[in-house]
């Protein structure tokens, strides 16, 4: 049995429906959850964070090059 682990809620899942790394959410609390071990299922919570330094990382980086600039142009004038 694999419990949620952000509401408890019991995920119905067993080791040959699930992949390692798979992103499934959960019934109950719709939090995102990742597959961590399959042997024993285990899961845990995505957090917003999470998502958003897998997925914007590039945007990171030229936000902070932005800044930069700016502060460069700041220091000029």
């Amino acid at each position: 049995m694999v419990r949620c682990p952000d509401c408890g809620g019991v995920l119905d899942l067993e080791e040959d429906e699930v992949e390692e790394g798979e992103i499934l959410s959960c019934p109950e609390c719709e939090v995102e959850l990742e597959v961590v071990s399959v042997s024993p299922v285990q899961v845990n919570a995505l957090s917003d964070e999470d998502e958003e330094s897998s997925n914007g990382d590039a945007e990171d980086v030229e936000e902070e090059d932005e800044e930069t600039e700016e502060e460069e142009e700041e220091e000029e004038s």
